[in-house]
């Protein structure tokens, strides 16, 4: 069993006979081997990409600069990702938790825009990846200099293209149209 708190005194540690385990991070404390169970101090984690999203968990400075950290990486950064998945499941179970307390609401409201900007990206490579592939099959491979110039649409930009691509006659069209 896993006890995660924010927390966690050294006199409540000592109290739990806690002790540390070789190839463990600080801040992950056992209780006897028979209990089967540990107590993620997560204000004692370090701050590397591995503790990310539990140092989401913590409080105050903690979890401010693990949420500083988590805006810091790059869009397609493979922590980023895993994280924020991590991060929408906490926050849908946490809004469906009517008691939530400033902390809770805090820490929704920070994460909002992190979320929206995911998803929003998200849209756009499902767009993207539609507009490129109706564009092959239509005209065949495109060039890689017209790629960059689509791959560099926003949502309704790609939207338009979607609709305009259907009176293309050619890849000349295409142009004309990024030209606009």
């Amino acid at each position: 069993m896993w006890i995660l708190t924010p927390t966690a005194s050294p006199a409540i540690l000592t109290s739990f006979n806690v002790n540390q385990k070789d190839g463990w991070f600080s801040g992950v404390h056992f209780l006897g081997d028979a209990l089967r169970t540990a107590i993620v101090a997560i204000h004692q984690l370090p701050q590397i990409p591995e503790t990310l999203w539990l140092r989401l968990l913590g409080r105050g400075r903690v979890q401010e600069r693990a949420i500083l950290e988590l805006q810091g990486l790059p869009l397609n950064h493979p922590y980023q990702q895993t994280t924020l998945e991590l991060v929408y499941n906490l926050r849908e179970n946490l809004r469906i938790n009517q008691e939530l307390d400033e902390d809770d609401r805090e820490l929704i409201m920070r994460l909002e825009p992190l979320y929206q900007r995911d998803r929003e990206q998200a849209v756009q490579s499902g767009e993207l990846r539609l507009i490129m592939r109706l564009l092959n099959r239509r005209f065949g491979e495109i060039d890689s200099s017209l790629i960059e110039r689509i791959q560099g649409l926003s949502i309704e930009q790609l939207e338009n293209l979607g609709e305009a691509l259907l009176d293309f006659s050619g890849v000349a069209d295409l142009e004309a149209w990024l030209n606009q």
